[in-house]
């Protein structure tokens, strides 16, 4: 019985969207808990997810209460089936919420999200166990998952799945309106596709 459940896991995947272009995600502000829109090139890209994803089937469909997320799940057709998970919420970035990098590197030459404190904000290893639990309902859940989310919270989940500290998440780019798979290669995590245009 076991082993059925582990051949049964072993043929599942999870889909990562990252939600379409909002005015700070083009303009490289931190967007963490503010509540934007998608631009209208943000809703096209959101819309050309459709196409992509419809032949798919898939089990759960989870989104962030963020309405970027919120949006972009429903303008890819999955609204309707789709259950807000609060743990897809991003990054609380706290004081650097809407803040460029290059902005506070003039304060703290070498900053990066993943290396330094968030003064105000949520810790990394406070995302990843955000992250964890996301995971954790996956996997307790049947068929394949489907999430709308943010750049951040969906590079550490990634991570999490691999294996890997929480803050490799910052190597691996993850641009708007992009899908990422994670799944299994035989029996180990993998990650199957990553920041793949629709």
């Amino acid at each position: 019985m076991a082993r059925v459940k582990l051949a049964r896991m072993a043929e599942r995947a999870i889909w990562l969207i990252r939600h379409g272009e909002t005015e700070w995600s083009r303009t490289g502000k931190h967007t963490g808990r503010s509540d934007i829109p998608l631009t209208a090139d943000g809703e096209r890209q959101a819309r050309a997810l459709g196409p992509r994803l419809a032949a798919h089937t898939f089990g759960q469909v989870l989104t962030s209460p963020l309405q970027r997320a919120r949006r972009t799940c429903e303008l890819a057709g999955f609204g309707s089936r789709a259950r807000v998970l609060p743990d897809l919420a991003e990054w609380d970035y706290g004081e650097y919420e809407q803040r460029l990098t290059t902005d506070v590197r003039r304060e703290i030459p070498g900053w990066t999200i993943w290396t330094h404190p968030v003064p105000g904000g949520e810790t990394l290893d406070g995302l990843a166990l955000r992250a964890r639990r996301v995971l954790a309902e996956i996997e307790a859940a049947e068929g394949d998952a489907i999430l709308f989310a943010h750049g951040h919270l969906l590079r550490v989940l990634a991570m999490c799945w691999i294996g890997l500290a929480p803050g490799a998440g910052g190597l691996f780019a993850f641009g708007p309106a992009r899908a990422a798979v994670l799944g299994y290669e035989t029996e180990r995590r993998v990650v199957s596709q990553w920041n793949v245009a629709p």
